[in-house]
């Protein structure tokens, strides 16, 4: 097992090194100027010697990995000027961890509840609703949700805010009540998805030989379901419900722009509307580690759940 999580972990560096590579690159090949359009002549020179923007390209590149693998972003220049990347990053996180935990809390138990009564009740007009709501909610996007929650429940019937209620930092019952509609906004789509892959591996499990097996030693349908098909039919949504936390995360983008959530999807959005090349790219390695990290999770999940994973082109136990 210990072999198994080198292999993954080495894997995710590499991966990380050839994103944090690309950034880099993608910094020098975007149209424009790094340091600011109209910026003075003594501002430009330091901002040039700082970056060592004005040194050959491999040295540039020798001199970016090296700020980037101790934390160094640089400065936010247009969007939050003078302002340090990782200070103001640091700053957007906990709004955005909140947000997509709370959306997380709502959609496996809603998702993995709909998808058992839907398996249960297979081609009874109960698993024909539940089915209509899943492709309706695989279908629509998040921020459109969003924009009709935002309509509907706050502007027409007035029973949320509009907006984010931002006048205390901690996390107050006002603040709480006014992430409701970005949370369920943000909750659909998962729930959809989670309610569809638990349907059909519990369907599957409640067909299986050892679901007969389990009611010829005298356990009632109830009893042989809750003990062997539903934990069996957990083991596969590991694959889809710790990777969610990095949909979420981009559904987010829009969601907090339209809700006015200042959050790191929000940021990112305005990072590149600014041209702020620094902020966007640590925007962009943040996301890259919440997925690498998501992916790693799962791989790791799946080894301790079967051991076949990990032994992988081993030899063939007898």
């Amino acid at each position: 097992m210990i072999k198994y999580i080198i292999k993954r972990v080495i894997a995710m560096l590499i991966t990380l090194f050839i994103i944090v590579s690309l950034c880099f690159l993608t910094i020098r090949m975007i149209p424009g100027d790094i340091v600011g359009q109209g910026a003075q002549p003594e501002i430009r020179e330091a901002m040039e010697e700082r970056y060592h923007l004005n040194d050959p390209l491999p040295e540039q590149y020798v001199t970016f990995l090296k700020n980037f693998f101790t934390l160094d972003f640089g400065e936010s220049i247009t969007t939050y000027p003078r302002s340090p990347v990782f200070n103001v990053i640091m700053d957007k996180i906990p709004l955005t961890l909140q947000l997509n935990l709370f959306s997380l809390v709502i959609t496996i138990p809603l998702g993995i509840l709909f998808g058992i009564i839907a398996a249960l009740k297979k081609n009874k007009p109960t698993d024909h609703a539940i089915s209509v709501m899943v492709v309706l909610c695989v279908s629509v996007p998040s921020f459109v949700f969003a924009a009709l929650l935002q309509y509907f429940f706050a502007f027409k019937l007035g029973w949320f805010p509009l907006l984010l209620e931002l006048e205390d930092k901690g996390l107050t019952l006002t603040k709480l009540w006014s992430m409701v509609l970005p949370v369920l906004a943000l909750s659909f789509g998962g729930i959809a998805t989670i309610t569809r892959y638990m349907r059909a591996e519990l369907f599957e499990a409640l067909n299986s030989e050892y679901m007969l097996l389990s009611r010829a030693k005298g356990l009632t349908r109830m009893q042989s379901t809750v003990r062997h098909a539903i934990r069996n039919s957990f083991i596969p949504l590991c694959n889809i419900i710790i990777p969610m936390f990095m949909n979420l995360l981009g559904g987010s983008m829009v969601v907090e722009n339209i809700f006015g959530i200042p959050g790191i999807g929000r940021l990112t959005v305005m990072s590149i509307s600014n041209s702020d090349y620094f902020l966007t790219v640590a925007v962009l390695f943040f996301y890259s580690i919440i997925s690498l990290l998501s992916v790693l999770i799962v791989d790791l999940s799946y080894g301790i759940i079967d051991p076949r994973i990990r032994i992988g082109g081993g030899k063939t136990v007898e």
